[in-house]
């Protein structure tokens, strides 16, 4: 089987949870045996500078268009995917037109129609038309939860065409002691802290966890700094509004990131929703005490602290719980481990090659 993979994300080399799903997607198909597809990636122009996709060691079909001219083109349906591949897929709705073959594309959540206040109009009606498109195109769309599942059947999708692939966590760098050294060095942490990960935009509801660490700092056996990081995305994600103790580290990946989330005595992260939720799954791989809201990637057994993401008295008390009791930081970091070793990135690689054989 021919597959082309859309991998724009990784060409422009963001930090965010569709590069990840790429990712590990990509690193899961190349540890499948016998039914292992021949894969080629799809992007826009490459750069000047190294480019990012070099490293994953795949084919690449580069478009003589930027990034930006290039999704534009897609979506007026004046540029369509070549042809010559069974499977067309998108790591993302910014999907091609696909004129041979089949197609399908991941849908990572649909909060744009959930919490509209935290997107652009813009970005609402861009995601409107990009589903739009996939439907009338009669794409696969797989999603990674049984709630996205849901939502979409309820927006009109027909769902025999809706599949749920959870995402994998075994994706992590090895730790790099010397780079997470220096990074928390740069930020001024010299000892235990809290640890936050996510795009910093309005959806992932930093104010209230920013509001209720600053209500948890005074209640710590230490007052415990928050590193908080993150890419920042669209909007003022944090109100302006950082309180004593919070440090904003921006974007961080590898073995240094790798090293935050093993060092770090608890973890938060508290969504308003969330499609999947990978940030936690990887706290738990490194054995961290995990605060989050209901999430589909945390619904299993007691793995985590789950908190109501409006409630800043429970986040706070959650905090203090979890990175200061050691029983039940023992017990979440036991269950932690177990949940996360169920979602590998090889069984979502075999999944995803299961569905396109099926629509042949």
């Amino acid at each position: 089987m021919r597959v082309l993979v859309a991998v724009e994300q990784l060409r422009r080399g963001l930090a965010d949870g569709i590069s990840t799903y790429a990712r590990g997607l990509l690193l899961g198909m190349s540890w499948l045996d016998e039914d292992r597809p021949d894969v080629e990636l799809l992007a826009s122009r490459p750069p000047s500078a190294p480019d990012p996709l070099q490293e994953l060691g795949l084919p690449i079909r580069s478009s003589p268009l930027p990034a930006p001219l290039l999704t534009r083109a897609w979506d007026r349906g004046l540029l369509a995917a070549p042809s010559g591949y069974d499977i067309v897929h998108s790591v993302s709705q910014a999907m091609p037109p696909v004129r041979s073959g089949r197609g399908s594309l991941m849908v990572h959540d649909v909060a744009w129609r959930e919490v509209p206040e935290t997107f652009p109009a813009r970005g609402r009606r861009w995601h409107e038309a990009s589903l739009r498109r996939a439907v009338a195109a009669g794409h696969l769309m797989v999603v990674p939860s049984r709630r996205t599942a849901g939502l979409l059947v309820a927006a009109g999708v027909d769902a025999a065409k809706v599949e749920v692939v959870p995402h994998g966590c075994d994706h992590l760098a090895p730790v790099d002691d010397a780079a997470t050294d220096r990074l928390l060095a740069r930020v001024g942490v010299t000892g235990p802290f809290l640890l936050t990960v996510s795009t910093l935009e309005p959806r992932k509801n930093l104010p209230r966890l920013l509001e209720a660490y600053a209500r948890a700092r005074p209640k710590l056996p230490e007052p415990w700094p928050l590193v908080v990081v993150g890419a920042k995305g669209w909007g003022d994600a944090l109100q302006g509004s950082v309180p004593h103790g919070a440090v904003l580290a921006g974007p961080v990946q590898g073995g240094a990131l790798t090293g935050l989330y093993r060092r770090a005595r608890c973890f938060a992260y508290v969504p308003l929703v969330e499609g999947f939720g990978l940030p936690p799954l990887e706290a738990m791989q490194e054995c961290t005490p995990v605060v989050a809201s209901p999430l589909p990637s945390t619904s299993s057994g007691d793995a985590v602290l789950e908190v109501d993401p409006s409630d800043v008295a429970a986040i706070a008390a959650a905090l203090v719980t979890a990175s200061s009791d050691e029983p039940v930081r023992s017990q979440l970091v036991t269950a932690g481990l177990g949940r996360a070793a169920e979602l590998t990135w090889k069984a979502c690689a075999r999944r995803h090659v299961e569905l396109w054989e099926a629509q042949g």
